[in-house]
């Protein structure tokens, strides 16, 4: 009986705050940075986060994975000086019900490459842990033995540039569905530069930009939302027509359980 009733508490709290089902549901039009992308709805990516200077000035997105854990991108070089900023849609506002968290620890993954790009994967340990709300809570890590095919539709999210050219930056958070490509369809664009530790996604129509690095690519399943890839790079315009790459989290995925666990 016992037993039962924790399995059941167990499934109100995954229902409630479970990782990958936001309490406000996403609309993706075509299911439908971000260049060419859209305004989200406000509060439907609760995983979402704004790495911030202290000044406020958002430089790279990352996910939450659990209450005291974000990952993000290597190449973004978090330090203990950054905020996390979680719960954000519109930064152009200051009333949103947001929560500005001091970074405890940061962990780069020990085999980053900064010419390569390999492993580019950090994750950040929050000096306070999160309150989970309707609009902040877990994103699913992709498990080691998950497969992402090519043609797979997913969604990356962030405040990064909707133009290169520009360098407009977005005030409302943006979302675009893209394909995911195949490791040889992504090499037919960058040849030798796409390591078993990334995944592509895009030449769509649409891509990520400066200033979505670290932030999620996520992909839906039996109607939980999995985090897949980690925005990483791409073109230099951000072009719509090339791929953009993301590092890995299946292939990463032991070093973030290492690493967790041991922290």
């Amino acid at each position: 009986m016992a037993i039962l009733w924790f399995l059941s508490c167990l499934a109100l709290f995954s229902g409630a705050y479970g990782c990958g089902v936001p309490a406000i549901k996403p609309v993706i039009t075509g299911y439908a940075r971000i260049v060419n992308g859209e305004n989200a709805v406000s509060g439907s990516w609760p995983w979402q986060v704004s790495l911030q200077y202290s000044s406020g000035f958002h430089f790279c997105g990352g996910s939450l994975i659990n209450s005291l854990w974000v990952v993000t991108a290597a190449h973004c070089g978090v330090t203990t000086s950054h905020r996390v900023v979680l719960g954000a849609f519109d930064r152009s506002v200051n009333t949103e019900a947001t929560q500005r968290i001091a970074v405890s620890r940061a962990f780069r993954h020990p085999n980053y490459n900064s010419q390569t790009i390999v492993n580019d994967i950090t994750l950040i340990k929050l000096a306070t842990p999160a309150t989970f709300t309707n609009r902040i809570s877990p994103v699913c890590l992709a498990a080691t033995a998950d497969v992402f095919n090519g043609g797979e539709r997913c969604v990356t999210t962030g405040w990064g540039y909707t133009s290169a050219a520009t360098q407009v930056t977005p005030s409302k958070l943006q979302q675009a569905s893209l394909p995911l490509l195949t490791t040889a369809s992504c090499q037919s664009y960058w040849g030798s530069q796409i390591r078993d530790t990334m995944i592509c996604a895009g030449a769509s129509g649409v891509s990520s930009c400066m200033g979505d690095s670290g932030g999620p690519l996520v992909c839906q399943r039996n109607g939980v939302w999995t985090l897949a890839g980690i925005v990483s790079w791409g073109s230099s315009s951000c072009s719509t027509s090339t791929p953009a790459v993301y590092a890995r989290v299946t292939a990463l995925r032991s070093w973030v359980d290492q690493t967790v666990a041991a922290n």
